[in-house]
């Protein structure tokens, strides 16, 4: 298959799990391109271009730090393909990782990509359903309340403070739009700096404040679904348990310094998975990351949810063979059965 991954910049790219799935794409032997979010060509009445590398066929590495570096040291002048010559659109950039001077490059990937979806290439996520979820802490609101800690959406400090008191006076806030551990705050009895807190947070917009759970000292878990399904290969599940080394440090990202574990699927984990598959199916979110502390999901990733970097590290396959054979199945789908199939349908179809 032809298949082209789309991250927010080529040069800065860290080797992540968007660099193991492109390592598994190639060693599988596709026609593999890669491209920045600022790639995206359009002329009026004309498929759409992009501007991309393509990745050689004959690349000698041994770990996925040595096939990335090969292609990014690779200079030779991109090539400009059209929606004609892809199957596949691989959407891996995070627009809530984009810096000031970048806003352009929040929207217009996704934006782009609905507009390929609609010229026939399987675009993963499905771009509509992506731009639905693009503020994934509301889209994680859509979710049943029996599977979510409580929760409040708002720019008033009035509902803050009555929110904390109802809360037991302790809750986390966060920015509504943000990821990667940053600006969130644990407010506890003395409300420590919580107007300068309040004033940081909602000068990028809407704060969200959540009920804080104890259990998030022991960390967190990170569950990676697949077509609504928890993500198995070799009998393994790809479920990761995140703790912070630093015992005050409520929060458990990876990024933030919290070290990756390999975790059980518990029964309360399944509940979770049971309750929010059926929205992701129906919706076409592909790949997932679920963040759940105990019996409650507090989070939900599907712009570009991250973690399969780590699996091997702690005794667990990558798990980038199951996710590249999935997408060679919905390839192979779409050739069968043409546009009887919508992108939608495809995105979550095992």
């Amino acid at each position: 298959m032809k298949i082209c991954f789309v991250i927010s910049d080529i040069a800065s790219e860290p080797v992540g799990t968007s660099v193991v799935l492109m390592k598994k794409a190639h060693e599988r032997g596709h026609t593999l391109y890669v491209m920045g979010v600022g790639d995206f060509v359009f002329h009026h009445d004309a498929p759409m271009s992009m501007r991309c590398k393509r990745v050689k066929k004959k690349l000698e590495y041994k770990t996925a730090e040595e096939f990335w570096t090969q292609v990014q040291e690779d200079n030779r002048k991109r090539k400009v393909i059209t929606s004609d010559d892809l199957d596949v659109l691989f959407l891996r950039n995070n627009p809530t990782e984009e810096t000031d001077d970048r806003h352009w490059a929040e929207h217009s990937g996704i934006a782009f990509a609905r507009m390929i979806q609609q010229e026939g290439v399987l675009v993963l996520n499905d771009a509509f359903a992506m731009s639905h979820a693009f503020i994934d802490k509301l889209y994680f609101e859509e979710l049943p309340s029996t599977i979510k800690p409580d929760s409040l959406i708002t720019r008033s400090m009035e509902d803050l403070n009555k929110f904390w008191e109802d809360s037991g006076k302790k809750m986390v806030l966060k920015p509504l739009e943000g990821s990667g551990g940053q600006d969130v705050y644990l407010i506890d009895k003395d409300r420590k700096n919580l107007n300068q807190i309040f004033e940081t947070i909602s000068e990028k917009g809407y704060v969200i404040a959540q009920e804080f759970l104890p259990e998030v000292s022991k960390g967190d878990v990170r569950i990676i679904l697949m077509n609504g399904k928890v993500l198995e290969e070799d009998g393994e599940k790809a479920v990761i348990r995140r703790v912070n080394s630093d015992k005050t440090e409520f929060r458990s990202n990876l990024a933030l310094g919290a070290k990756a574990k390999k975790a059980k699927l518990t029964k309360e984990m399944e509940r979770i998975v049971a309750v929010t598959a059926p929205k992701l199916i129906a919706d076409g979110l592909f790949f997932v990351g679920l963040d759940v502390v105990d019996d409650k999901l507090i989070e939900i990733n599907v712009l570009s949810p991250g973690g399969l970097d780590y699996c091997e590290a702690i005794g667990l396959p990558n798990f980038t063979t199951t996710v590249i054979k999935a997408i060679e199945r919905k390839v192979e789908y779409k050739k069968l059965y043409g546009d009887t199939l919508t992108n939608k349908e495809l995105a979550t179809m095992d």
